[in-house]
């Protein structure tokens, strides 16, 4: 029994150590077996073991991802690289001898 129930006479509290249930299921049996522990917030380590977690967890989201984004990565750079190279060749002596006439 809890000091405050003492102070009341010892009659004891429905409402205190009763669960009453879920929504649409109240007055439901007692429950037992459910535990509550708790911490103060300035007693916790908020960053125990980010860094860890960190490598860890971004290699398994790029492992799980990889095959998405990395065929848009190699063709975006050949795409790129294909285009650079036109592009110096169109701006160069040659290029410009070349297609010199075709110009829109």
């Amino acid at each position: 029994m809890r000091p405050t129930q003492a102070l009341n006479g010892g009659v004891p509290n429905p409402k205190v150590g009763h669960w009453i249930g879920d929504w649409g299921s109240f007055g439901g049996a007692k429950q037992k077996g459910i535990v509550h522990y708790g911490l103060s917030a300035n007693r916790q380590n908020a960053m125990a073991g980010a860094a860890h977690d960190a490598v860890f967890n971004t290699f398994r989201r790029t492992k799980a991802q990889i095959f998405y984004w990395l065929p848009a990565m190699v063709a975006g750079y050949y795409v790129m690289n294909w285009a650079t190279e036109r592009n110096e060749y169109l701006n160069s002596k040659a290029g410009r001898a070349e297609f010199a006439d075709s110009e829109e």
